[in-house]
């Protein structure tokens, strides 16, 4: 397997590893090569991990290509949630206070590389951290406080590393890239009571109150105890057996919080952490149905040195996406070159990736939903009145916001448009979809893979019935057998 490691200036990497190739970020994102490479594992030591940077982008279009990447988009964004760090750690507080029993201050820092301390009394420390988060320059900030607490961790980059422990670090990363093997934590199994996740503010949740009760309702008839949830309830989390999220999903929001929690205590969820991590990034989207030969609109990646080039592949108007868009906030449609212009330069302050997609006007689109790889509803959406979106938050009356939507049997949807569906769904692994897709020409194009999608009483619901509840509540039951 070819080893690359990713940094922001190559020029400024100092270490000498063997049998492994440095490129820049710049090159791993915008050079098609790379898009194309089979079989690699990526190691991304950039200076920046943070949100929508060239950093977090690495992990994110590597996971995309079917690349090995070190850390992955979860362990990023795990670090920057102390409540994640704190549930992980808690699994080997013992060898916290243990290790930092004789040190005399109250407080401690620990410089983790590839794993590793310069000192041989914290290697079982530096290694669980490393174990569960997989960042190759990790620092923690502990606080002894009756007890020793972390305080801080974060990522740093090759520059921030003490000039005395560089030698040191030389020679862990050589023991490091030497390996065949990279261990990551597994996680436990569990089983029995629901808790759906709801946010009250949320402009546009997933299902309204008649569908939450349905869910309630048919879950007490099949034995599972179910009880709605909010943001505030992070805490009781660990009081239940399984978690459905029925609020909007954003990486930096608090539904991500609760899958990762969740997923670290063992529950069964919909959806899974990595779901989201994907589903909400059009970019990570765009990368992973080219790379699996899915028809989409003409899609292209643009940054801040393709963008005067974007409109000779895709044409005008375009449809230009932020990579964490929901519910169509965050797409806009550039009429004019010049629209084109003011609206990249607007989005690309906000993420150093964005998307332009060729506009594809049609009267409806598809949406079917998949759960664990298997439809089991079908609808039709159809426009906004007055609007090229299904939605226009715009309008001047609420029940113009959303266009009309019609149910209808599986059998009756085009055997391609179904297969397109099962298709996609399946690079996102298994969970709860809806996919979006157009028919143009009689070709079907897939527009967006939605992790938490719609369900509604009297919309998606308004063929199959109860059906559709009973379905997403068994993938749960299922998981927790």
């Amino acid at each position: 397997m070819n080893k690359y490691i990713v940094v922001n200036q190559p020029e400024k990497w100092h270490f000498s590893i063997e049998n492994i190739t440095v490129i820049s970020s710049q090159d791993y994102l915008t050079n098609p090569k790379f898009s194309l490479l089979k079989k690699a594992r990526i190691f991304n030591l950039c200076k920046d991990y943070s949100y929508q940077s060239k950093g977090y982008y690495v992990s994110l279009l590597a996971e995309a290509r079917g690349h090995l990447a070190i850390p992955t988009v979860r362990n990023i964004v795990d670090l920057k949630t102390l409540k994640l760090v704190k549930i992980v750690s808690d699994e080997f507080d013992d060898v916290i206070q243990q290790s930092l029993k004789s040190i005399k201050s109250r407080e401690f820092t620990l410089s983790i590389y590839f794993g590793q301390n310069v000192a041989q009394k914290y290697k079982e420390l530096s290694s669980l951290f490393y174990k569960h988060f997989q960042v190759p320059f990790l620092r923690i900030k502990f606080h002894h406080n009756n007890k020793w607490n972390i305080q801080s961790i974060k990522a740093i980059s090759e520059s921030e590393i003490p000039a005395d422990h560089i030698e040191s670090v030389n020679v862990f990363a050589n023991q490091y890239f030497a390996k065949k093997r990279y261990d990551t934590p597994k996680l436990a199994t569990s089983d029995f009571d629901l808790a759906i996740l709801v946010n009250p503010n949320d402009p546009a949740p997933p299902s309204n109150a008649k569908a939450l009760k349905k869910f309630i309702d048919i879950a007490e008839k099949m034995n599972i105890y179910a009880e709605i949830i909010e943001p505030k309830d992070l805490s009781r989390l660990s009081s239940f057996d399984a978690l459905f999220i029925r609020q909007s999903t954003e990486v930096n929001n608090e539904a991500y919080a609760f899958a990762r929690k969740a997923q670290q205590e063992g529950l069964a969820i919909i959806d899974y952490p990595e779901a989201i991590l994907k589903c909400c990034n059009k970019v990570y989207m765009a990368e992973a149905l080219n790379n699996a030969h899915i028809a989409t609109p003409k899609t292209v990646i643009v940054h801040k040195e393709n963008r005067a080039l974007v409109l000779e592949q895709v044409g005008l108007p375009c449809v230009l996406k932020a990579p964490d868009s929901t519910f169509s906030f965050g797409v806009k449609k550039a009429k004019t070159a010049a629209e084109y212009d003011t609206l990249v330069s607007e989005m690309l302050k906000e993420s150093d990736l964005i998307i332009a997609q060729e506009f594809c006007p049609s009267d409806y689109d598809w949406r079917i939903g998949i759960i664990d790889d298997v439809p089991f509803y079908a609808c039709k959406y159809y426009m906004a009145k007055g609007h090229w979106q299904i939605y226009n938050w715009n309008a001047d009356k609420k029940n113009d916001q959303d266009g009309d939507a019609d149910c209808l049997p599986i059998e009756d949807v085009p055997k391609t448009v179904i297969t397109m569906a099962i298709k996609s769904a399946k690079l996102m692994g298994k969970g709860l979809y809806g996919i979006d897709l157009k028919v143009v020409n009689n070709t079907p194009m897939v527009i967006e893979i939605n992790d938490n999608p719609n369900i509604d009483f009297g919309v998606e619901d308004a063929f199959y019935g109860d059906l559709v509840y009973t379905k997403i509540l068994n993938a749960l039951k299922t998981r927790l057998e």
